[in-house]
């Protein structure tokens, strides 16, 4: 598996005949990874659906390895980009390797159902996110967390040069919260990533996007964009970056949020 570049070019995206975020241009180069930040309502979730191929852009083009995503077959989209969704779930009904296996589903051959190699794919996606030996286990019999990543697993599986998600962190507790970030550092592929956590975001990813007021009002490494200016003017947040006393590592420390509507 490859990495490919992911890039946007004038990208406007819209809910409906609204336009939530518009004048995008950014390029995630192969192997890379992005986080996109912004507050709650900034649209984050409708800007990563839109470069993953989910929802066709207003206007701009969104671009792997410089092809269309939007013109690209379902099937070949599908064997580029996994997307992992904010709320996504797997269906109580399957198993978690079955589950897990439909990350697959682009590459089977129709007439034999299967791919080649299928089995040990699964089972490496699952033993990635500590689920190792769960494949026979039902949905049904999951928490919250272990279901996500199940939804994560899937994605690995998937095997893509390219893999967005939507706040992937949420639904982990403190350790797996750790633990994920890990995986990502560790794939060969271009990540985009919507997040939450600016100290995760500080510590595992090569650029940040901010989107806040219709588009991206901040780009660039982590360490430069996400300084005590930014995080007041979008977050409402005072904090700094911070080097650990022991590992020198450095780290976003918020001190306290501002009132509400805080004259900025």
């Amino acid at each position: 598996m490859s990495a490919a570049t992911l890039s946007a070019h004038g990208v406007a995206c819209r809910r409906g005949t609204r336009t939530i975020v518009s004048g995008v241009d950014v390029m995630v180069p192969a192997a890379t990874r992005l986080a996109v930040v912004g507050p709650n309502g900034a649209g984050k979730t409708t800007l990563l659906r839109t470069l993953s191929g989910l929802d066709a852009p207003a206007d701009g083009t969104v671009r792997i390895d410089g092809e269309d995503l939007h013109r690209m077959p379902a099937r070949r989209r599908a064997c580029t980009i996994a997307v992992v969704g904010q709320e996504e779930r797997p269906s109580g009904e399957l198993t978690v390797a079955e589950a897990v296996g439909l990350g697959r589903t682009p590459y089977r051959n129709p007439w034999s159902g299967t791919a080649i190699g299928e089995r040990d794919i699964v089972d490496d996606a699952l033993a990635a996110v500590g689920l190792g030996g769960w494949g026979g286990r039902s949905c049904t019999q999951l928490s919250g967390g272990e279901r996500h990543r199940v939804v994560l697993a899937r994605a690995l599986a998937q095997q893509t040069p390219v893999l967005v998600l939507d706040e992937p962190t949420n639904h982990l507790d403190a350790a797996w919260r750790l633990r994920f970030m890990q995986i990502l550092d560790d794939l060969e592929c271009t990540v985009v990533a919507a997040m939450h956590d600016l100290d995760l975001v500080l510590r595992h990813f090569d650029a940040v996007a901010v989107v806040a007021d219709g588009g991206i009002v901040a780009h660039g490494p982590p360490t430069e964009v996400l300084d005590s200016d930014l995080l007041w003017q979008v977050f409402d947040v005072a904090g700094d970056v911070v080097a650990h006393p022991t590992t020198g590592r450095s780290h976003l420390l918020l001190t306290h949020a501002y009132p509400a509507f805080h004259q900025r």
